[in-house]
């Protein structure tokens, strides 16, 4: 992003463009830390801008949103003043998975309560297939409408960029191999990585795990208007992540990664467990889903009852009060969504603090309807408890080996077994 702002704001000084003001679209995604703001467009761009000139989204802030008017289906359209009065808006994204880009960015990152109502609740999430898809996302057909309101307004130029999913640098690149290619080295190196790791405490595994950045590389820049800048995204993107696999799986086997795009920084709670399980790993395909409908997920995670209090305070609630009493996300967003999204002290947590908006937790879990909708059970191995997975609807296993024996008991003859590992970030092309 620094590289592609630090040209961007060379052309326009070279245009004598003064008044120029950078939003981070977050929508309701927590703030980002000065810190933070600083390492991602960089020192000198965050020095001649920030606060005033560069600063996060508040969907909270009222004053500063303007209705631009409804689709063509009725959903209603506001945007931040600030991007809705201007001139010209530039979009500058980094687009990890075929999901970003297009015309969410705008149309979602900078929007309010109004139009995220429109697209994120469990009814659109249900007629949703694929959330890799746009073809077959109905939450993307109801962006889209969004997206061409906000268009026939505005004047907006798209900035994409795809990386490659290289996650380790020199040191630990063998782990975004097949292990069924590691070399006699690596396999003693994973080894020694596993041993040392498993000797220490918690803390400190998790600030080895984010101590260091990915080396990512660019892959792709494309510039222009917004439609056809996102199909030669798409592609770029498609071409990144798509692996064929033979057949569909009866049982899948995969370990939840330590990270997601909602725990920078903190730990994978449980609810984020679960968008990862049903949510983000299950939608990782083109085509047909890697599992057979009704099949056996097995997934190995500790689903430690820990959350992160600036990040997740909401989270807590949601999980300890609201889930024991169901898990039907209909029934959650009916009874208790609108109060719930309106408590005080969670919206100037997020206003003011590093924590995600209160709607945030619902939405999550309205992420797992696809996953919840596919898959027959769910097993876990390696859980430190088995009242985080009862919550979760979860059946919990003592080792793999039982795991397998279990997910037989409902799987037919001979079932086909596919462990899919995903360090890199990878989507299944299954034939």
């Amino acid at each position: 992003r620094e590289r592609v702002l630090s040209v961007v704001l060379e052309m326009l000084d070279d245009y004598g463009v003064e008044d120029i003001e950078m939003i981070i679209a977050l929508a309701y995604h927590r703030r980002m830390s000065e810190a933070e703001v600083e390492r991602m467009v960089g020192k000198r761009i965050f020095d001649r801008f920030w606060p005033d000139k560069l600063y996060n989204h508040d969907a909270e802030d009222s004053a500063n949103m303007v209705e631009l008017g409804e689709t063509s289906e009725g959903e209603r359209v506001d945007l931040s003043r600030a991007a809705a009065e201007a001139d010209l808006l530039i979009y500058v994204n980094v687009n990890l998975v075929p999901m970003n880009g297009g015309y969410k960015s705008v149309g979602v990152g900078l929007c309010g309560a109004k139009t995220l109502a429109a697209h994120h609740n469990p009814y659109a999430l249900r007629k949703t297939s694929s959330y890799m898809e746009p073809e077959k996302s109905h939450i993307q057909t109801i962006i889209d409408r969004i997206g061409k309101l906000v268009h026939s307004k505005l004047d907006v130029f798209h900035i994409e960029t795809t990386l490659n999913n290289r996650m380790f640098d020199s040191n630990l690149d063998f782990l975004g191999k097949n292990p069924d290619e590691y070399t006699t080295r690596e396999k003693l190196a994973l080894r020694a990585v596993l041993f040392a790791l498993d000797k220490c405490p918690a803390g400190l595994r998790e600030e080895i795990f984010t101590r260091y950045p990915a080396p990512y590389g660019v892959t792709g820049v494309f510039a222009g208007a917004t439609v056809p800048t996102h199909e030669k995204t798409l592609a770029r993107s498609f071409e990144q992540y798509c692996v064929s696999v033979e057949g569909q799986a009866d049982i899948q086997i995969t370990g939840i990664p330590y990270i997601s795009p909602y725990s920078v920084h903190a730990f994978l709670n449980p609810l984020l467990v679960q968008v990862m399980a049903q949510g983000y790993l299950h939608n990782l395909h083109r085509g047909q889903p890697l599992l057979k409908k009704g099949g056996t997920l097995i997934i190995t995670h500790p689903c430690s009852d820990r959350f992160d209090h600036d990040q997740h305070a909401s989270y807590v609630e949601f999980f300890h009060k609201l889930l024991p009493q169901t898990r039907d996300a209909v029934e959650l967003h009916k009874r208790f969504e609108r109060e719930f999204s309106r408590n005080p002290a969670y919206i100037r947590m997020y206003r003011t603090g590093t924590a995600y908006h209160p709607n945030h937790p619902f939405y999550m879990w309205y992420w797992g309807e696809a996953g919840r909708a596919w898959q027959g059970r769910c097993i876990v191995v390696g859980a430190d408890n088995e009242y985080v997975p009862e919550i979760l609807g979860y059946e919990t296993a003592p080792n793999m080996t039982e795991a397998i024996r279990m997910a037989k008991e409902t799987a037919p003859k001979d079932p086909q077994i596919t462990c899919i590992n995903f360090a890199p970030i990878m989507m299944t092309d299954v034939k």
